[in-house]
C-alpha cells in the first residue's frame, strides 16, 4: 500500500439500489451521515475515484443518493457493496485530547508497566462496540475492547496506547467430569 492509500478513511459502503433512477443507499460510518454529500470526491481503497454524490437525504443508517453518471437502476446495483474512502485531510483537525479511530492503526501497544504487547492492526465494530486487532510480534493477532478500562490512555503524539488487557481464563480439563 503506498502513503496515499495509508491516508485514506473508510466512510461508507454502497448498498442496494433505491428506486428505479439510479439511487443508491449508502451505510455511512461519519458522526454525520448527510457529511458524506460534502466531500467533493468519494475513492475507491486504492485511492482512485469511485464516485460523487449529486444529492442526498438522510435514511436510517446512512442517507438516499443520487450519483453522478448513474441514471438507472442498472447502474446503480452495479455499484452494490463499494466501500467508499475519503482522504484523511479532508476532515477536520480533531479537537485537543481528542482523535479519529484510524489515527490507531500503527499505534504500539503497551501496559502500564511498559510490556509491549503489539501494534494496532485494526480497529473494527462487529455490533458490540469499537475493537481493536492487536498484532504481537509473533503469533496471530487478538482482539481488545478499545473502552477505558482495557485502554485507559491512548498517547497519539507518542504512538501508542495503553492497555489492561483482560486477563485470559483456561478452562480446568477436569471441570464437569467427575474425577476420582
Amino acid at each position: 500500500m503506498g502513503d496515499e492509500t495509508r491516508n485514506l478513511i473508510f466512510v461508507a459502503q454502497v448498498g442496494a439500489a433505491h428506486g428505479v433512477r439510479g439511487e443508491v443507499k449508502v451505510t455511512t460510518f461519519t458522526a454525520d451521515p448527510m457529511a458524506l454529500a460534502s466531500y467533493k470526491t468519494l475513492m475507491r481503497q486504492d485511492g482512485s475515484p469511485a464516485l460523487t454524490i449529486a444529492s442526498a437525504r438522510p435514511t436510517k443508517g446512512g442517507i438516499v443518493a443520487r450519483l453522478k453518471g448513474v441514471d438507472d437502476r442498472n447502474a446503480a446495483e452495479a455499484l452494490r457493496g463499494l466501500k467508499l474512502y475519503i482522504s484523511r485531510d479532508s476532515l477536520p483537525p480533531p479537537e485537543e485530547d481528542e482523535f479519529y479511530l484510524a489515527d490507531l492503526i500503527g499505534l504500539t501497544v503497551e501496559t502500564a508497566s511498559g510490556e509491549l504487547l503489539g501494534k494496532v492492526k485494526a480497529v473494527q465494530d462487529f455490533g458490540a462496540g469499537d475493537l481493536l486487532e492487536i498484532q504481537p510480534k509473533a503469533g496471530a493477532s487478538w482482539w481488545l475492547p478499545f473502552t477505558r478500562e482495557a485502554v485507559p490512555e491512548v498517547r497519539i503524539a507518542q504512538g501508542k496506547l495503553i492497555a489492561e488487557p483482560p486477563a485470559v481464563i483456561e478452562a480446568d480439563p477436569n471441570e464437569g467430569r467427575d474425577v476420582d
